[in-house]
């Protein structure tokens, strides 16, 4: 792991991202809240820039040479996707508008296909809200029931009471790779492993692991696996679903319109062939180039060499952090991403937040859309830190000493 964090030259990643070179109130940008979004490197926003004043063109609909050549820089993003995650193929990406999209077009199709009243939806207690909500929406729609793992007070997965959840009224499993608000790694491939041992699929929020880790859905056995753009140093916008064909095949399109339709009467249509039969209308094209700049560009750096990275700034930011009198971390797995969510004593998560921001520190407060996460250790909010292949140890030490700065201005009454 040294040798992979050495040879990760941070410096050079740095000069990729022009958003690095800002100030905020007069200080040098601290930004560590990669986990809600990720900054951009300059050759994503190049590619974005050159589909609209180059290449720009439709795709999948006309014949003149701009409109191909678009068609075929889209696919090829498609492709690429495919390959990143190790898809068997590339009729296995679907592009969403996120991973929120990707959930609610999961939710939509399998779910009105396959769920009735009385069958069952696990969740974790650690989901963000995207993948709370939508299952909740089709349970209220349908009469199905959601039944939730819980967690210990690491913020570790209980899976002999997952186990106990899975019954013969399970119809799928949704879960994080990586908990938003904690941090924490799931074991994913064992809760897959263990659903499909009773016939149960299951579906793999990814938006917090794929920037950051290796990621093999057929390693995974994942049914579905879904993962946003703009988390990944890409554009907003634009996501992926992958769903394994066999699962794909079964569902009802998800949306109507151009593009998803094979032949149109009034009386009735008849839908194309997945993955064209989700990506109803006109598809975010620019950000699909920008995607697929964006993973380029992480596989430029590599992938080991971002995970083993972070890693190391997440043991160096966790020592220091557990030094400051009156500061506890939330969520304490054994295996984490990079993600600190940690509270101070007497001091609301807002007020810290606000002054961290004067010194150039962007952290992100409140509940992290994670509301049932929080409830299960107490809190309202935390405040959190998260790291990508752009953070340095000096940023972390900067952020150290403002957020000791803010801790005695806020309370006095604490030492470190």
């Amino acid at each position: 792991m040294i040798e992979e964090k050495k040879s990760l030259d941070v410096a050079r990643v740095r000069s990729h991202f022009p958003m690095l070179k800002k100030t905020m109130h007069g200080k040098p940008l601290i930004y560590l809240d990669s986990a809600a979004t990720a900054l951009k490197p300059q050759v994503v926003i190049d590619a974005v820039q050159r589909y609209y004043t180059e290449e720009f063109g439709t795709v999948h609909r006309a014949v003149y040479e701009l409109a191909g050549k678009a068609t075929e820089r889209y696919e090829s993003v498609r492709k690429q996707v495919g390959q990143f995650l190790n898809a068997a193929s590339s009729e296995e990406i679907i592009f969403t508008k996120g991973t929120t999209d990707a959930i609610n077009l999961v939710a939509q199709t399998y779910g009105k296909a396959f769920v009735q009243a009385g069958d069952e939806i696990i969740l974790s207690v650690l989901e963000h809200h995207s993948n709370i909500v939508p299952w909740q929406l089709l349970a209220k729609e349908n009469g199905a029931v959601l039944k939730v793992i819980p967690c210990d007070e690491r913020g570790v997965l209980l899976l002999d009471e997952y186990d106990g959840l899975l019954s013969e009224r399970t119809k799928l499993v949704s879960v994080a790779h990586i908990s938003n608000s904690l941090g924490t790694l799931h074991p994913v491939k064992e809760i897959i492993l263990r659903a499909h041992a009773r016939g149960v699929p299951v579906f793999i929020d990814g938006a917090q692991a794929v920037p950051h880790m290796e990621v093999d859905v057929q390693e995974l056995d994942a049914d579905f696996y879904a993962f946003s753009g703009h988390k990944a140093f890409g554009p907003t916008g634009v996501g992926v679903l992958y769903g394994k064909r066999k699962m794909l095949e079964k569902l009802p399109p998800y949306q109507g319109g151009g593009d998803m339709i094979e032949r149109v009467f009034f009386e009735e249509s008849t839908f194309q062939k997945p993955p064209l039969r989700f990506e109803a209308g006109t598809p975010p094209i620019a950000q699909v180039m920008g995607l697929g700049a964006a993973l380029s560009f992480i596989e430029s750096i590599g992938r080991g060499r971002i995970a083993a990275w972070e890693k190391a700034l997440l043991e160096y930011a966790t020592e220091k952090l557990l030094q400051i009198d009156g500061l506890s971390i939330v969520g304490t797995a054994p295996e984490k991403g990079a993600i600190l969510s940690f509270v101070v004593k007497e001091i609301h998560p807002l007020d810290l937040g606000t002054l961290l921001d004067l010194k150039g520190v962007a952290v992100r407060t409140g509940h992290h859309c994670a509301q049932p996460a929080l409830r299960r250790f107490s809190l309202p909010a935390t405040t959190r830190a998260s790291f990508a292949p752009y953070t340095t140890f000096e940023e972390i030490d900067n952020f150290i000493a403002a957020l000791k700065e803010a801790i005695l201005l806020l309370s006095p009454s604490l030492s470190y």
